[in-house]
């Protein structure tokens, strides 16, 4: 499954399989736990749902970045939206490659995102399904820092922004104040 793309995920393609289209509806309501307006689906940290060798309903997850502390509360939340739905047995893997990128945030989920206040993180970080590709493979991807322009705010459109700290109320956000309104916002860095 490529999570940047809008497309069906794979679990769905084509399938006549009811308990899989089942879970990703049950999963596709799943917040993340630090950003509610958006699902774990439109962050593309649901990779895929599908069927294991011994039949077993089996999730894949992949966290923003290895050490977040909210994988334990999604693994925990796709369990209850599972067990709601009648859906067990199952199984949650976590898995860390191909490592997640920004580039997976779904259009909507960047609108949601600006709506709720966070700037979303501009440019591509080049971690659409080229790259996935390659890591699954085990090729060595480097990532090059980019000079990006600064953020846009999220409330009120100003490019006049400037960065107050590297992090903001997650290690995966940047501290933004907008210069023209003096409204303090997060960043969701790109990578």
């Amino acid at each position: 499954m490529n999570p940047a793309s809008n497309a069906m995920p794979a679990g769905m393609n084509g399938t006549s399989d009811l308990t899989l289209q089942r879970a990703w509806s049950a999963l596709e309501a799943v917040p993340d736990p630090e950003i509610p307006v958006v699902s774990i689906r439109e962050l593309g940290i649901l990779r895929d749902v599908r069927r294991a060798a011994d039949g077993t309903l089996e999730v894949v997850i992949t966290p923003t970045y290895s050490g977040c502390p909210a994988m334990s509360q999604i693994a925990e939340d796709i369990a209850l939206a599972l067990d709601a739905a009648a859906l067990a047995p199952y199984r949650i893997d976590t898995v860390l490659a191909p490592a997640w990128t920004t580039d997976w945030i779904t259009a909507d989920a960047r609108e949601k995102l600006r709506a709720y206040g966070i700037a979303p993180p501009t440019g591509d970080c080049g971690g659409g399904a080229e790259s996935a590709s390659s890591q699954a493979k085990g090729e060595v991807i480097r990532f090059m820092p980019k000079p990006l322009a600064a953020p846009a705010c999220p409330r009120c459109g100003s490019a006049h922004t400037e960065r107050l700290a590297q992090f903001g109320s997650t290690a995966c956000k940047a501290l933004y104040r907008c210069i023209d309104c003096r409204e303090p916002f997060d960043y969701f860095k790109p990578y």
